[in-house]
């Protein structure tokens, strides 16, 4: 059993995304001009982060509310109470708690069945606002029989990728400090990003004396935990090509199973190579598209060692190589690089939104909107999400 991949090639590049929104990541997290602490609410909850997503996102594609007859929401959002709040009346929706790796495909799938018209992907989340814990014995996730060990302490993702890094270190014969270049690439761009959280610049002398989380990870290894929304709304091509923007239409999606998550042999035995290149290479196949046809690169980089592998496994270079390919100041994957990665800031610097925030920023390169920090003729972007029960892997291409 697996992939059907002549039939997926008749579903590649049918269904475009039309319109794009988000939040004010930056201005949110200073709310009074101060870092807001954790705990401390917002001046909107989730779903009304979602509903200024929304609203841009129309907004964005020169639609409107009665044109969506599909939603799925993500996120802190509800699906009932969401359509309700937000004056939306599907005939078609479902509810995912947060991945839009996930949500992507799904809404393609039930747009070229005919189960609706227009999609929107609604996502808004109060995380920060409700100090949600993501390890720790607070924490809501890693409960034993999921991911983590944690009757023993082991409960969050970032010991799970801390263990990764130093395995990968001990294979390679690789250093700690030459993980600096992935947040300090995330930085350089967000820095010419307006809408980022973090634009301050990222010195070396700042990441490697910060302290230790789960060691060998920093803190600036680690994402942010922010509030905000975002809104992705797609339809077939047909329709697409009427509308405000330019289309730019979902190429490729591919979905891995890891087997092993209790006892960690996909992560840190196999350092998460064999499932994440089989995720990459039946998008590739799905897409008809190679890594030589790749213009921009971004993964779900939660933890700075994400961007490493995952490359590697995507094809870009050779097992132990990842470093090497960024270059020793990440040259190679800055903007003018060979490989452009992470370009709004991610979720180290512009945002957490459980890579939603990349969905945007891929549409964005790819209709040539994103200024200072532009891709020089984006015509393909490739995510990967290395998630909890497998890696997910998507594909965008410019019209």
């Amino acid at each position: 059993m697996g992939n059907d991949f002549e039939a997926l090639r008749k579903v590649s590049g049918q269904v475009a995304v039309v319109g794009v929104g988000d939040t004010d990541y930056g201005a949110d997290y200073r709310l009074g001009g101060a870092t807001r602490r954790r705990g401390a609410p917002g001046d909107k909850d989730a779903y009304g982060l979602a509903a200024v997503a929304l609203a841009r996102a129309l907004e964005d594609s020169g639609l409107k509310k009665e044109d969506i007859d599909g939603v799925v929401v993500g996120g802190s959002l509800q699906s009932e109470p969401a359509c309700e709040l937000l004056g939306l009346t599907p005939t078609w929706g479902s509810m995912l708690s947060g991945l839009a790796d996930a949500t992507v495909p799904l809404a393609v799938m039930a747009l070229m069945a005919g189960q609706c018209n227009t999609v929107a992907l609604i996502m808004g989340n109060d995380q920060r606002s409700t100090n949600l814990q993501y390890g720790g014995p607070q924490s809501r996730i890693g409960r034993l029989g999921e991911f983590y060990y944690h009757p023993w302490g082991f409960s969050s993702p970032g010991a799970q990728s801390a263990l990764i890094w130093q395995r990968y270190m001990d294979v390679y014969n690789r250093r700690e400090e030459e993980l600096f270049v992935v947040p300090s690439n995330s930085r350089r761009h967000a820095m010419m990003n307006p809408n980022a959280v973090f634009q301050k610049e990222l010195t070396f002398e700042d990441w490697y004396n910060s302290r230790y989380i789960a060691k060998p990870l920093r803190l600036y290894d680690y994402c942010m935990i922010n509030d905000g929304g975002v809104c992705l709304i797609l339809t077939k091509v047909d329709r697409a090509k009427d509308l405000k923007k330019h289309p730019v239409l979902v190429k490729g999606f591919s979905w891995e199973t890891v087997k092993h998550s209790s006892q960690l042999k996909d992560r840190v035995g196999d350092l998460y190579y064999t499932k994440t290149k089989a995720s990459a290479d039946a998008c590739y196949e799905m897409s008809g598209l190679t890594p030589k046809d790749v213009s921009h690169f971004q993964v779900y980089d939660a933890f700075s060692d994400m961007l490493v592998w995952t490359l590697e496994a995507h094809s870009f270079c050779g097992r132990g190589e990842a470093l090497d390919f960024m270059g020793k100041n990440g040259e190679h994957i800055d903007i003018d690089g060979v490989l452009p990665c992470e370009t709004s800031g991610g979720l180290h610097s512009e945002s957490y939104l459980h890579g939603w925030n990349h969905q945007v920023e891929a549409v964005r390169q790819l209709r040539w909107e994103t200024g200072a920090r532009q891709v020089k003729d984006a015509q393909t972007s490739m995510y990967n999400h290395p998630g909890g029960e497998g890696p997910h892997t998507l594909m965008y291409q410019r019209a």
